[in-house]
């Protein structure tokens, strides 16, 4: 009996884990209100091309963004099936290492968005 609640407990947590992950993401990732700032006389002082690495940033954000967004879909991809098989799986028996390697894999997946939400 209390194998069971400890396996029922650690699938539970695979499966809580990354979905936590996942919805502090889509937190951090909610557009904040633009602040304006005042130039200051270095600002002026600077040439005009100082604006191209402001373009190359906002380039690699926008990649940044969209490699976020596809990997928070597989992560819930792979949360759902990880539910389905944990629902099928009869709790007196050993979890399968499939469901270990899926656990391992969204790990790894909420890992790499939280990473790249960091910056």
């Amino acid at each position: 009996m209390e194998n069971s609640r400890r396996r029922f407990m650690i699938a539970l947590w695979a499966v809580g884990v990354p979905l936590g992950i996942l919805a502090r993401t889509l937190a951090a990732q909610a557009p904040a209100s633009p602040q304006q700032r005042q130039p200051t006389l270095k600002d002026k002082d600077k040439d005009d091309d100082s604006n191209f690495p402001k373009t190359d940033a906002k380039i690699i954000l926008e990649a940044n963004q969209k490699d976020i967004k596809k990997n928070v879909e597989r992560l819930f991809q792979l949360a759902s099936e990880l539910k389905t098989e944990v629902e099928k799986t009869d709790s007196v028996q050993v979890l399968s290492l499939a469901l270990l390697k899926k656990t391992e894999e969204i790990e790894k997946l909420a890992k790499d968005i939280r990473a790249r939400a960091k910056g």
